[in-house]
C-alpha cells in the first residue's frame, strides 16, 4: 500500500498525526514575540475624521459577505458552516476596530474572530469529506484551540501556536480537498477561495510596497477585500451546492 492509499484507508490517523507532529515541532521554535512595528502600516491617512480610513472602511466586505452566509439556508443546515460565517461577519467589526487605533489589545479583538473561521472551516471540511461525526465532534475543541491561541499570546507575547491556528488550514484543506470525494457540488469555489487567501497574504506583505506603487491605497486594505473575496468564494461553494454525482 503506498502512501496515498495509506492515507485515503486512515485519514483521521494521518491527520490527527500530522497535527500532533506539527504542534510539537511548535516547542523546537523559539518563541515568537509580537512586533510592534506590524502596528504601523503604510497608509494611516485621516479621510472624514476616521483615522487610518482605507485600513478601516476595506472591512466592511466581511460584514457583507458574512451576511449573506448567515442568511443562506444551506450555510444554516451545518453548524461549522454557521460559525464559520458568524466569524466572517465578526472580522468586518473587529478589524475595523483595531486598525482605528493599531494596538495589541485591538489585534487580539482583529484575530479572535478569523480564528474561529478557521477551525471552524477545517472542522467543516473534516465533515463533509472524511468523517461528518468527527468533524461536528472536532468543531467546538478546534475552536477552543484558536481561543486558547490568542490567549497564550497576550498571557506570554508568544506567537508559536497562533502561527500554527492559522497556517495549519493551509496546509491540511488542499490535502482534504485533492485526495478526498466531495459530498457536494463546488470544488471550484474552494480553490478559488485558496488561491485568493494567498493572493491576500502577498498584499499584506507588500503593503508598503503597493503604497509606493498606486500612492492612493496601500496593500493591507486590498487585503481585506481579497480575503473577503476568498470568503466570498465559499459562500457561492454553499449557496449552489447540491448533492455530487
Amino acid at each position: 500500500m503506498n502512501f496515498l492509499e495509506t492515507l485515503r484507508a486512515r485519514p483521521l490517523g494521518f491527520l490527527c498525526g500530522l497535527a500532533a507532529v506539527s504542534l510539537a515541532a511548535l516547542l523546537l521554535v523559539p518563541p515568537i514575540p509580537q512586533s510592534q512595528i506590524y502596528h504601523g502600516f503604510a497608509d494611516q491617512q485621516a479621510v472624514l475624521g476616521i483615522p487610518n480610513f482605507w485600513n478601516v472602511v476595506s472591512n466592511l466586505p466581511f460584514l457583507l459577505v458574512g451576511a449573506l452566509g448567515l442568511m443562506n439556508p444551506n450555510v444554516g443546515r451545518e453548524l461549522s458552516a454557521t460559525v464559520f460565517f458568524i466569524g466572517v461577519f465578526m472580522t468586518g467589526f473587529s478589524s475595523s476596530y483595531y486598525h482605528w487605533q493599531p494596538s495589541d489589545w485591538g489585534l487580539f479583538w482583529d484575530r479572535l474572530p478569523m480564528s474561529v473561521a478557521f477551525m471552524a472551516i477545517l472542522a467543516n471540511a473534516i465533515e463533509e469529506r472524511i468523517d461528518e461525526r468527527i468533524g461536528r465532534l472536532l468543531l467546538w475543541p478546534l475552536v477552543a484551540l484558536g481561543i486558547a491561541s490568542l490567549l497564550i499570546w497576550l498571557r506570554t507575547d508568544d506567537l508559536r501556536l497562533y502561527g500554527w491556528v492559522q497556517f495549519f488550514p493551509v496546509v491540511v484543506l488542499p490535502l482534504i480537498f485533492v485526495l478526498f470525494s466531495p459530498k457536494y457540488t463546488g470544488t471550484g469555489y474552494w480553490f478559488a477561495a485558496a488561491g485568493l487567501y494567498i493572493a491576500a497574504k502577498l498584499l499584506e506583505a507588500f503593503d508598503a510596497p503597493i503604497y509606493a506603487a498606486l500612492g492612493v491605497m496601500s496593500g493591507h486594505p486590498l487585503k481585506h477585500v481579497v480575503a473577503a473575496g476568498s470568503c466570498y468564494c465559499i459562500y457561492l461553494a454553499f449557496r449552489g451546492r447540491k448533492p455530487a454525482a
